[in-house]
This record gives structure tokens, C-alpha cells and sequence, in this order.
């Protein structure tokens, strides 16, 4: 008689040695979940979340604990990608055309965002250090599943503008804000002495920042050279990820952030020259299955145990209610500010409750960054918490988000 806990043990040593074999039915699963999502009218990122969970180490035991820090390159390249998308849409031109009112508003809510998580979780006996970070990551909304939404309902009109203006700005307050708090607060949280206190600290940070954004800046002004008279797309395709992995490498080693530098390396390439869009478009066909793998990837890092004990699932929700009331108090303030027209501010915050890629990047960067290498078990542990709050909260909004955002999108286009 075959013994099944046998056979499934070297099955699971199989994968745990193969990294190849490993990948390969990460993303079959997550394709296959992914789609199943889309049939229920789910995001796809449920399913690769729900994916990468069920082939984690507290269900099936198929992928490796290690995997996630195998894996670490992926998750690098797949958040650069991100930056440089963010960047490509932070033209002056349509920053222009929007005008400063729309600018005031995503402030606001990015900002009322980070504040009212940090000051809801501070209470609960949370490190302020990481309550900070989650309020940093709270400013974060996801465009793709607002896009997706409003293509759905084939919503139009001035609302409709005030809000793809906003979720096109969002993600790039939310990465300056990140990594200045990223800044200030990692030397504190893994107990490394801060030279100069508190001032030392902002003043690094914004030094850090400073030199992030000429590297991006330099690398951006390389590449519009190195591509301005290339006509073959995979040759711009082979000089626009060299750079991208040179500019992120290079950011790591000098301890800035590859954030800011690769939204900035995007900012400047689609500034320079309206042309330097093709450089986004000939990237499009390789982001899918990075995308998935990082969403998949961070389905790993989540341990089904929260589902079922431990304080993650009530900081969720708190994290959850705290970042939308954040949202929605920002909105109404600076609505009434710069005299937006009610209906506008009324409803405009209930479409920025979803949040996803951009929120689970910046928890695993703070899990993968040098800093948190270089800390202690105890800081590891509540690094992974933080990662799992996150990850939590992320798969509740997945289902919760469309909701709120078709009821904003409703009241406020008058469907």
C-alpha cells in the first residue's frame, strides 16, 4: 500500500529543490485562479494572492520558506517596472491640463491616509516605527482596479476626469511619502544609532531622495539618447531593461530608492520626448507575468493561520476602516478648499478604497530591504506581521473595493 504522507513528502522535496519546477506551478496556478477570479467578477490578483497561498508552507507545504528570498530579483524587477509605469503618467503636460486642484486633492487624501492609520494603530501597542510604515502604505490606491471599473460601467464626464487624474498622481505622492518615512524610521525600527536625531534623519532622507531622483534623472536622459534613433523594438526593449537593472542596482548599493529612481527614470523618459512612449509600450508584453509572479509570490509570504487566530485579522480591519475614513476625510476637506462641486467630493473617496500591487511591493520591499537584513528575529517577526496585515487587508479590499468604488462611481457620474 502506497503511503500518500510519504509520496506527498518527496513531492514537496521535489519542488523545494528545484526553484525552475517551483515558478513554473506558482504561475500555472495563479493563471488558472486568476481566471477563475475574472469568471466571478474578481480582480485577477485574488487569485494570484489565493494561489501563491494555497502552495505556501501553512497549506500545501509545496513552496519553500526560502522561496520568497530566492526570489528576491523578482521582486526588485517587478517593483522598478512599476515605478517606471507610475512615472510614464506623471506628464507635465496632463499635469497641466488637470490643474492644481486635482493636485490638492490627492495630497490631501494621500496625507489624511497616512495620518489616521498611524494615529489609529499607535493605540493597539504597535511599534509607532511600524505604524508609521503602514500609514505610509496606506496612501497607496489601485489605478488598475479603478480603470477597470469605470471601463465596466462606461462611466463618463468631469468626475470621471477628477478621478483618473487623482489615481494617476496617487501612487507617486504614495512613493515620495514611503520612502521618506522609509527613511526617517528604518534606522529607529532595526535599533542602528541615527546621527543628528530626528532633524539628522529628515535631512538624510531628503538627501536620499535628492540622489535618487538624479540617478533616475540620469538614467532617463541615457536611455532617451540610447533609444531616440532605434527603430527595432527589441533592441529598445534589451537597452531599456539594462538600464532599469542598472539604475536599481546601483540605487541598492548606495542605500536610495529604487522606487523614486525608477519613477523618475519614467518621469523623465516621457517628458523628454512625447515619442518615448514606445519604450512603455514595448515593455507591456513582458509585465503580465511579472506582475502575476510578484502578486503570486506574496501569497506565499501570507501564513493561513491568520485567518483563524492571532491580532492580524483586527489590525486589518482597523487598517482597513482607518485608511478609508482617511480617504474620505481628505477628499471632503480639500473639496471644500478648492470649491470642488459637491458631488465631486461627495463621492470621489469611496473610488479610492481599492488597493493592491502597489501596497503589497511596498510591504515586501520593507520585508527584502538591506535594513531589515541587517535586524534582529524580533524585527523580522514584526516585519512578516507587517507583510501579513497587509497582505490581509489587500485580499478583504479585493472583494470589498469594486463595491464601494461602483457605488462611488454611481452617485457621483449620476448613472
Amino acid at each position: 500500500m502506497i503511503d500518500l504522507v510519504q509520496l506527498w513528502s518527496r513531492v514537496q522535496g521535489l519542488f523545494h529543490q528545484n526553484v525552475l519546477l517551483s515558478l513554473g506551478i506558482l504561475l500555472i496556478a495563479g493563471f488558472t485562479l486568476g481566471k477563475l477570479c475574472e469568471l466571478l467578477r474578481l480582480p485577477a490578483i485574488t487569485g494570484y494572492i489565493v494561489a501563491g497561498l494555497l502552495l505556501s508552507r501553512s497549506v500545501s507545504g509545496i513552496i519553500s520558506p526560502e522561496m520568497g528570498h530566492n526570489c528576491g530579483s523578482i521582486t526588485q524587477v517587478a517593483l522598478s517596472l512599476i515605478a517606471l509605469t507610475i512615472g510614464g503618467e506623471f506628464s507635465f503636460s496632463k499635469l497641466r491640463k488637470t490643474g492644481g486642484r486635482i493636485l490638492v486633492l490627492t495630497l490631501f487624501e494621500a496625507l489624511f491616509a497616512f495620518i489616521v492609520v498611524t494615529a489609529a494603530l499607535i493605540p493597539t501597542g504597535l511599534r509607532p516605527q511600524a505604524a508609521v510604515l503602514f500609514g505610509a502604505i496606506a496612501a497607496a490606491t489601485a489605478p488598475a482596479a479603478t480603470v477597470i471599473i469605470i471601463r465596466e460601467m462606461r462611466a463618463r464626464g468631469e468626475f470621471i476626469d477628477y478621478l483618473y487624474g487623482i489615481v494617476a498622481l496617487d501612487d507617486a505622492v504614495c512613493l515620495i511619502l514611503f520612502s521618506v518615512t522609509f527613511a526617517v524610521v528604518s534606522p529607529q525600527l532595526v535599533g542602528t544609532a541615527a546621527a543628528g536625531g530626528a532633524l539628522g534623519a529628515f535631512l538624510r532622507a531628503f538627501a536620499e531622495l535628492g540622489l535618487a531622483v538624479a540617478l533616475g534623472l540620469a538614467g532617463g536622459f541615457l536611455l532617451h539618447v540610447l533609444t531616440t534613433r532605434r527603430r527595432n523594438p527589441n533592441e529598445v526593449l534589451l537597452l531599456t531593461l539594462s538600464l532599469v537593472f542598472l539604475v536599481t542596482a546601483l540605487a541598492v548599493s548606495f542605500r536610495l530608492s529604487p522606487l523614486i529612481t525608477n519613477m523618475t527614470l519614467g518621469t523623465a523618459l516621457i517628458n523628454l520626448s512625447p515619442r518615448n512612449r514606445r519604450i512603455f509600450g514595448v515593455l507591456e508584453p513582458l509585465t503580465p507575468p511579472v506582475f502575476a509572479l510578484l502578486f503570486i509570490l506574496a501569497g506565499t509570504e501570507l501564513d493561513a493561520g491568520v485567518f483563524f487566530t492571532g491580532p492580524v485579522i483586527p489590525l486589518g480591519l482597523l487598517y482597513l476602516a482607518a485608511r478609508f475614513a482617511g480617504k474620505l476625510a481628505g477628499i471632503q476637506l480639500a473639496g471644500g478648499l478648492t470649491r470642488t462641486p459637491a458631488r465631486i467630493r461627495n463621492y470621489l473617496g469611496f473610488c479610492l478604497f481599492p488597493q493592491a500591487g502597489v501596497a503589497i511591493g511596498l510591504a515586501l520591499f520593507v520585508r527584502s530591504s538591506p535594513a531589515a537584513g541587517a535586524a534582529g528575529p524580533e524585527v523580522q517577526q514584526l516585519l512578516a506581521f507587517l507583510v501579513n496585515v497587509v497582505l490581509f487587508s489587500v485580499f478583504i479590499n479585493e472583494f470589498v473595493g469594486p463595491i464601494i468604488s461602483r457605488f462611488g462611481i454611481k452617485r457621483g457620474t449620476g448613472l
